[in-house]
């Protein structure tokens, strides 16, 4: 018996024939077409017709998959090491201004 659900963007699912975990990538209903991507990282485009004769389960994210969530976070990460950067050019800048006076006092010196 095929359970017919309608595809949802981000939504994962398992085709209990085939025994394959996949995520919805996007759904064009202009065109009838799913863009899925298995748990391996293959993606695929199937037409609605062929989305609807599966035969699907909801299924929850595998461990360990790298998901857009996670590439977003990964984005706010390099953020936040940018931050981190421009705090050390800051120390930097006082490490120069450092040896420049140290410079200057060794000049006054003679």
């Amino acid at each position: 018996m095929a359970r017919d659900y309608d595809p949802v963007k981000g939504q994962w699912y398992e085709d209990l024939e085939e025994n394959e975990i996949f995520k919805v990538l996007s759904v064009d209903p202009d065109e009838e077409i799913v863009e899925i991507q298995y748990e391996n990282g293959d993606i695929e485009a199937i037409d609605l017709d062929t989305w609807h004769e599966l035969d699907l389960e909801h299924a929850d994210e595998p461990e360990g998959w790298a998901s857009d969530d996670e590439d977003d976070q990964d984005d706010d990460d390099w953020d936040e090491d940018e931050e981190d950067d421009e705090d050390d050019w800051d120390d930097d800048e006082d490490d120069d201004l450092d040896d420049e006076d140290d410079d200057y006092d060794d000049n006054n010196d003679t």
